[in-house]
């Protein structure tokens, strides 16, 4: 079997393999220079091979998912959405936001909720 069966086709390109092409054009000026050693698709193989294990390391040794919302803050959310039953989702988010506190909308949908509705309702 000649080598040229056995080769997959031409590597697909991200936009980061192309952000990471652009950056080493830019900084590195010989670059080319190092294909004579490295194919292009190994060189793309490792920065993919970098960035899992990056994502690896900072899902071990970070928090993970979204940050913690106090329980004053899920009360208040709870409290505005009992008091002003008209009130939809994105409005009760844009008090939030007026008051300073900084947490996303969908954050303030899945506390807003009124007791006993079942979760798959949409709220306006």
């Amino acid at each position: 079997m000649s080598l040229k069966r056995s080769a997959r086709k031409r590597p697909k390109l991200t936009p980061a393999d192309r952000l990471l092409w652009v950056f080493l054009s830019r900084v590195w000026g010989h670059w080319r220079s190092a294909l004579d050693i490295v194919k292009p698709a190994a060189a793309i193989a490792w920065h993919r091979k970098g960035f899992r294990l990056f994502w690896t390391w900072k899902i071990r040794h970070g928090r993970v998912g979204r940050p913690a919302i106090s329980c004053e803050v899920r009360d208040l959310i709870r409290r505005m959405s009992r008091e002003n039953p008209l009130w939809g989702t994105p409005h009760i988010h844009g008090e939030l936001l007026k008051l300073g506190l900084e947490i996303s909308e969908a954050s303030a949908a899945n506390h807003s909720r009124k007791p006993g509705a079942p979760s798959w309702t949409i709220t306006s």
